[in-house]
């Protein structure tokens, strides 16, 4: 069995058909789903499907790319919402340096608001961070000192030494079909090398679709690619990848094993 462990089941390309592409995954062998919220909008629903599918577990968080439009959301939301027996994360959140889409300051100002909700809630906080490797750096590890909290950089594309960072400061890396592509070359260095305990993969449906599917719709189903292309690269079997990302999935969101 194999999880998806980063996957946005309400967005267009998926949420038209979500029992279809959850049946097709299902086929494929993947045996559970996280569904990622990224504004407070989308909470209902993602939770909602969560309620409805026994596989499927929630998020509830807001992408750096929303903060403008959420700088008032204080912690009590987060909060409240992660109550709900099926909320697993907290995130996505983070930085994101690359399209600027919210204002620096206030993505970060919202990125510790999280990193407060996992610490008290023991929830793992689910990072994005593209082109912030310093800031996010220095966020984690200043939030770290404040008491400590389980986190994972999802759709892991950063440098070698970012990854060495967040494993030191005891995060685990997901691996999505960005491994799979041509030139992440250095990336694929990292996927060989990261603890074994420290591993998960992902699609970030319905984006990223791995080799074989490039320029398709991206669905969960496509986690068994990325899998398998990650156990050759680690000289292991696929079916012992699958042990180890699953098992890692269950002692990082423990919630989901309840």
């Amino acid at each position: 069995m194999l999880i998806d462990s980063h996957c946005h089941l309400q967005y267009k390309g998926l949420v038209e058909d979500q029992q279809g592409v959850l049946s097709r995954a299902r086929t494929a062998g993947i045996g559970g789903f996280l569904n990622i919220s990224t504004r407070r909008s989308e909470w209902d629903a993602v939770v909602a499907t969560a309620a409805r599918e026994p596989d499927v577990w929630a998020s509830v968080g807001i992408h750096p790319h929303e903060a403008d439009k959420h700088a008032d959301l204080g912690a009590q939301a987060l909060l409240d919402a992660a109550a709900h027996p099926r909320v697993i994360g907290i995130g996505e959140t983070g930085l994101d340096y690359y399209y600027d889409h919210s204002d620096r300051a206030t993505q970060a100002e919202l990125f510790r608001t999280h990193l407060t909700v996992a610490r008290e809630t023991g929830l793992p906080a689910i990072i994005h961070t593209r082109d912030a490797e310093e800031d996010t750096a220095r966020i984690v590890t200043e939030e770290m000192g404040k008491g400590a909290f389980p986190a994972l950089i999802h759709c892991f594309t950063a440098s070698a030494q970012f990854a060495r960072q967040m494993l030191d400061l005891g995060l685990t890396i997901s691996l999505s079909g960005i491994v799979t592509f041509k030139n992440a070359k250095d990336l694929q260095e990292v996927a060989k090398h990261l603890p074994e305990d420290r591993l998960l993969v992902e699609t970030d449906a319905p984006f990223l679709a791995p080799v074989p599917h490039r320029g398709a719709v991206c669905e969960p189903s496509f986690t068994a690619d990325t899998a398998r292309f990650v156990a050759d690269l680690r000289g292991i079997e696929a079916a012992r990848l699958a042990e180890i990302t699953s098992r890692n999935f269950f002692a990082l969101f423990t919630k989901a094993a309840l």
